[in-house]
């Protein structure tokens, strides 16, 4: 990494918050860029002189300045979400463990995890055995973190108001509302595609999830691959800086259709769907016993996925003058015509599959004008690599 002015910075700040926390000099070097998110600086650092025990190496965020009004600050849910997390033993934690913070600095030194793949490297690679082994992971990490966090929701609230924030929101929350409001009136417009009042009926009822409910715990909320590093010990989560507290079932239709807001959505063979279900209920119904009851879970799931599936469709649906290029120009993605294509059949074979004739029918009539729009190739999403 170029010793730019802002990494020299970030440097500096991290030794001066890790020397006041640990009482003595500590002194940082050869920092190595992870990729920020365009919100923050990303490094990974070597202790080169302490005192102490400390890692070999560590992880440094340092975030820039306070958003404003009426906006998230990534920082603060990033600091109370590794806190929460750090609080928990170290076996059931699966993020990162917080060494020291700096709300003023706006800055979070890390337990560093290692130099592993993540879920994308392996879904990318060409190991279909090695792929599966990762999501079954994934999918029981996924549950482990929803039943270690539960009823946790007043400690994140309290840890948020410490870091000056009065109240937070789920990012998702807030498009999916938004979605509701906006999206009949752009698939009028591009495709033609009126709402039926009983689909509206439906997803306003699927929006109790966005509400409080019994069934709440933790979420990273950006639960993508490259959020997620492969590990010896399971899978770990990074990136909390939209965190929040929400129904587990919004987390839960990630394995019922791969990573709906991720730039990396295609294919995966329908019996591993099925087995990482299976996989991460083993672990929540230790906490929501009535959760092992199909007539219990599974219409949540249904209601997840529908909103997963129309706040999807308004952020990729191509708008008028746009092209139907990939989800994300810079990334191997599916076209995005392809991608929501394939959501719309398998949200509709699964609201037949669960006695919701008129989800399953406007399911239908939605593939039939994405493919009328952008041509039959909006039906042919492949697998991931490592599954072709």
């Amino acid at each position: 990494m170029p010793a730019s002015a802002e990494v020299t910075d970030t440097l500096g700040t991290a030794e001066t918050v890790l020397t006041r926390r640990m009482g003595a000099p500590v002194r940082l070097a050869d920092p190595e860029d992870l990729g920020g998110s365009g919100r923050s600086v990303v490094m990974r650092v070597r202790v080169a002189e302490t005192p102490f025990e400390l890692p070999r190496t560590l992880v440094i965020k340092h975030y820039g300045t306070v958003p404003g009004k009426g906006h998230s600050d990534p920082f603060a849910h990033e600091a109370a979400s590794c806190q929460l997390a750090t609080a928990l033993p170290p076996e059931l934690r699966v993020g990162p463990e917080l060494i020291a913070q700096d709300t003023e600095k706006r800055l979070l030194v890390l337990e560093d995890l290692g130099r592993g793949a993540n879920l994308a490297d392996v879904l990318f690679a060409d190991d279909p055995r090695a792929a599966e082994r990762s999501l079954l992971a994934w999918a029981r990490a996924l549950g482990r973190l929803h039943t270690s966090m539960a009823g946790r929701e007043a400690d994140f609230d309290a840890l948020m108001r410490r870091l000056g924030l009065e109240s937070w929101t789920d990012p998702v929350a807030d498009d999916i509302r938004r979605s509701l409001r906006e999206l009949p009136e752009l698939l009028a417009s591009t495709l033609d595609l009126s709402l039926p009042e009983q689909v509206r009926a439906r997803l306003d009822s699927a929006a109790g999830l966005l509400g409080s409910t019994k069934y709440r715990s933790f979420s990273p909320s950006d639960i993508c691959p490259d959020n997620s590093l492969v590990t010896g010990n399971g899978v770990r989560f990074l990136d909390f800086e939209w965190a929040c507290v929400r129904d587990i079932a919004l987390d839960a239709a990630y394995l019922q259709f791969p990573f709906p807001s991720s730039w990396c959505s295609y294919a995966m063979p329908a019996g591993l769907v099925d087995n990482m279900l299976a996989t991460w209920r083993s672990e929540i119904v230790e906490v929501w016993s009535d959760l092992d009851d199909d007539a219990v879970l599974m219409p949540r799931l249904l209601d997840a996925q529908l909103l997963w599936v129309w706040v999807s469709t308004w952020w990729f649906l191509p708008r008028d003058g746009q092209l139907d290029g990939p989800i994300d120009a810079h990334m191997p993605s599916p076209r995005r015509s392809t991608a929501l294509a394939d959501r719309w059949q398998r949200l509709g074979k699964d609201a037949e599959a669960n006695d919701m004739p008129d989800i399953a029918s406007y399911a239908e009539r939605m593939v039939q004008a994405l493919v009328e729009r952008f041509g039959s190739g909006a039906l042919e999403l492949r697998p991931y690599p490592a599954f072709r």
